[in-house]
């Protein structure tokens, strides 16, 4: 075989390509992950799917490559460029799919199989271009080949959070990892075997990787305006903020009615979170009942976007509040967004606030202090990363920072659209050591919506002495709201624990109904 450089520089070029494309290929694996993630939830059921599909497609990818051993070359290249087209634009078309044509999961399996195939199939062919190079042991070429591949694997994936995310965002990662992949997956084996190829094929080859390249290039060019496209089509009003931090998606959308009635409301991963038309009855009702004992102190987990924290700041007499959120860039907006900062009351700049931008859990088991309330506000647990926020073992990490007398409240999902995972938090409460009182109310965007309280001993659910006026909740209300309809009442559930996250399953369950 001729060769345009010596054998021992041509396998170092070979090996970093496929180094490269194993960089690659991980890339695109953990992007169709992240995006499950983002607009399903539910990690593990989206890794699972993508992660067992690729697996068996690149099984399937090896055995179907073997007829093209005889084409090496050619059949690499081909197979690199169509790998770099689609890996590239993965994302973007499975964003299409959710947002256009609710077709998500089937477009996921298809995409997960096609890409794996495509990986599965790199192997083979690389294993007949190093032994063209130089004929070695099998074990030896082997060895070599799963070396650069396993450790290529190891940077895409530390690039994939700590670097494309970041920086390029998921549908602007994808396209440039596909372009580094053209490059290397066809131009460094192009020219490495650049005399084994004919004139009139090399020259296709080339003409197909330029035209991938400007394809990515290009949609590159567009991808903002189509994630503001796509993303507009999820919602039903205009979005009126949106940005996606390294934690989650945060959307917020405003309208203004022919009365003249504004709405804004918020979204955590597609999730609405309020609604500003009603959220007073949500916050007042999540915050009033845990003040009515000592509060002091006030503890409230979650609740970035300020109103809960509103709802306390009502009471001169609670002396400081320490707000824990994982995501400083909720606090920001929170703190700068003005139709935010003004529902929130500029809650924020109240001088009895401290905030600590920690994960709950982590701080919680670290903590020392106590307090006389905690006001625990998280999103639902659709994924096992917020199910630990509602596992025993957290509950028994709260109750280590009550202070004698007092009180937590818990916000717990809808009674019925979700009654399993509301009286799974109910139940994993009380196995956490406290006593519990579950109570609901109607907030017309969510519909029928429960909380818990809790305390050490049984806590008579009432308005606080010197409460401030409320639009909503008064103590008629809160009497009739600890009544459930026998229809809303199950006891066939599981507790929540860290080792069995029995709530992402009844979320999943339930919600999918509706």
């Amino acid at each position: 075989m001729r060769r345009a450089l010596p054998a021992r520089a041509a396998r170092v070029m070979v090996l970093a390509a496929v180094f490269v494309c194993a960089a690659c290929g991980l890339v695109y694996e953990l992007a169709l992950v992240a995006l499950g993630s983002y607009l399903v939830g539910n990690s593990i059921t989206q890794a699972s799917i993508v992660l067992s599909v690729m697996v068996c497609a690149m099984g399937v990818g090896s055995l179907a490559a073997k007829p093209l051993q005889s084409r090496a070359l050619v059949a690499f290249a081909v197979i690199e460029a169509v790998l770099a087209l689609l890996g590239g634009l993965s994302v973007l078309l499975l964003y299409a799919a959710f947002a256009w044509l609710d077709l998500y999961v089937p477009a996921l399996v298809c995409a997960a199989f096609v890409l794996g195939a495509l990986i599965g199939a790199e192997i083979p062919l690389l294993m007949t271009l190093l032994q063209r190079i130089r004929e070695q042991e099998a074990g030896s070429a082997v060895a070599d080949l799963f070396a650069a591949d396993y450790v290529g694997a190891l940077v895409g994936g530390l690039a994939f959070p700590f670097l494309l995310l970041p920086v390029f965002g998921q549908i602007k990662g994808a396209l440039v990892v596909g372009t580094v992949n053209a490059v290397a997956g066809v131009a460094v084996v192009l020219w490495v075997f650049r005399a084994d190829v004919r004139r009139t094929t090399r020259a296709v080859l080339w003409g197909a990787m330029a035209g991938v390249l400007v394809v990515l290039t290009g949609v590159y060019g567009l991808a903002d305006r189509f994630e503001m496209t796509a993303r507009q089509a999820l919602y039903k009003d205009p979005i009126a903020f949106s940005t996606r931090t390294h934690y989650q998606e945060i959307v917020l959308t405003r309208k203004v009615s022919l009365s003249g009635r504004e709405d804004m409301r918020l979204f955590l991963n597609g999730d609405l979170q309020f609604s500003s038309v009603d959220e007073y009855r949500y916050h007042e009702s999540l915050v009033h009942p845990a003040l009515a004992g000592p509060r002091a102190r006030v503890l409230v987990l979650g609740g970035g976007d300020g109103l809960a924290l509103r709802e306390v700041l009502k009471y001169p007499d609670v002396r400081e509040v320490t707000l824990v959120e994982l995501d400083p860039a909720m606090i920001t907006i929170a703190r700068t967004y003005p139709p935010l900062v003004s529902l929130n009351a500029r809650a924020f700049g109240d001088p009895r606030v401290e905030v600590v931008n920690r994960d709950a859990f982590v701080w919680a088991r670290e903590g020392r202090a106590v307090y006389d309330a905690v006001v625990v506000d998280f999103p639902d647990p659709d994924a096992v990363a917020t199910a630990k926020l509602y596992s025993v073992e957290f509950y028994g990490l709260a109750e280590r920072l009550l202070a004698p007398g007092g009180r937590m409240v818990v916000q717990a999902g809808s009674p019925f659209f979700a009654p399993k995972s509301f009286w799974c938090i109910e139940k994993s409460i009380r196995a956490a050591g406290l006593k519990t009182v579950p109570y609901h109310v109607d907030v017309p965007s969510f519909g029928d919506w429960g909380f818990v309280l809790a305390s050490r001993t049984e806590p008579a659910p009432a308005m606080p002495s010197g409460a401030p006026a409320t639009r909503f909740l008064d103590g008629r209300v809160l009497e009739a709201s600890t009544v459930f309809a026998g229809d809303l009442r199950r006891s066939d559930v599981e507790e929540n624990t860290l080792v069995k996250p029995v709530i992402v399953g009844y979320e999943d369950s339930e919600w999918s109904e509706f």
